[in-house]
């Protein structure tokens, strides 16, 4: 979870991820972790900037040989 998508936006400073939709995230992780538990894997999660968690996460488990990432589509008005 990226803290930063939790702070008001630049225009009027609301936020981008109010209450309802975060208890939806919260609960489509917990599905999810579930899921997998049952397939016999597990979902790791954090909160901090992905630049930063990514890469201890990296340091961490030592034997990776591949990042694979999929960028945020944001809309441009």
């Amino acid at each position: 979870f990226d803290p930063r998508h939790y702070l008001g936006t630049h225009c009027y400073s609301l936020p981008k991820t109010g209450p309802h939709r975060l208890r939806f995230l919260l609960e489509s992780v917990k599905d999810l972790r579930e899921t997998l538990k049952k397939k016999g894997s597990t979902l790791v999660v954090r909160k901090g900037k992905p630049e930063d968690v990514v890469c201890d996460l990296i340091a961490q488990l030592g034997s990776v040989t591949a990042v694979v990432f999929h960028e945020e589509v944001r809309e441009i008005l």
